[in-house]
């Protein structure tokens, strides 16, 4: 699938969001953007549409877009609300996994492991859940669950960035070890785990 501009610019200013580059109330204005990313405003406003469906920002009548404000109390609801829906796509994808599946998995869980930083750890995390899920074929449960992991990646930069160290994601290995030897309970109750950790 091609990247258009305004995928691009949506991608850049959502990162900046989720890391709190760009914080709660600050106004985005189209023509800094477009100027920025050296285009016209129609990719910037299908970009703020993006940012605005995925919960990032928030149109406001004569006041423009901003970033959308960050609600402590949601973060059970996403949390609840992940371990939902990601239960559902990995019972799903499980009969569909493969050797190349598993291999894409491990990748990413390395991948994870040796980020040196924050924002690299999120982003390789995110591509973990995304690789093991992938499998359930079921594209608008896979979007309502990427758009959760942007409200989780933001509470966590919001309130975890200070304490964050390299490390080893037990979890991550005991998971795909149960795919392994095919067994969809004990992988599903690790995830489940795993989820509730954040909380």
């Amino acid at each position: 699938m091609s990247t258009t501009i305004a995928d691009s610019i949506y991608q850049a200013l959502s990162e900046q969001i989720v890391r709190g580059e760009l914080e709660a109330g600050e106004k985005l204005r189209q023509d800094h953007i477009a100027r920025e990313f050296n285009t016209s405003h129609v990719p910037v406003r299908e970009a703020l549409l993006q940012l605005e469906a995925h919960g990032l920002a928030k149109s406001e009548p004569r006041r423009g877009t901003r970033v959308s404000a960050l609600n402590p109390a949601e973060i059970r609801e996403v949390i609840e609300m992940r371990v939902s829906l990601e239960l559902l796509a990995l019972t799903h994808a499980f009969p569909r996994f493969d050797a190349q599946a598993l291999a894409a998995a491990e990748a990413a869980r390395l991948t994870c492991d040796a980020a040196p930083d924050m924002a690299s750890w999120e982003r390789s995390n995110r591509d973990f859940h995304r690789v093991i899920l992938a499998p359930c074929q079921m594209p608008r449960l896979l979007a309502a669950i990427d758009d959760l992991h942007i409200a989780s990646a933001r509470h966590l930069f919001a309130n975890w960035q200070d304490q964050w160290r390299p490390r080893v994601d037990q979890d991550h290995a005991a998971i795909l070890q149960a795919i392994a030897r095919a067994d969809a309970p004990a992988a599903c109750e690790i995830l489940r785990r795993h989820l509730r950790r954040v909380a």
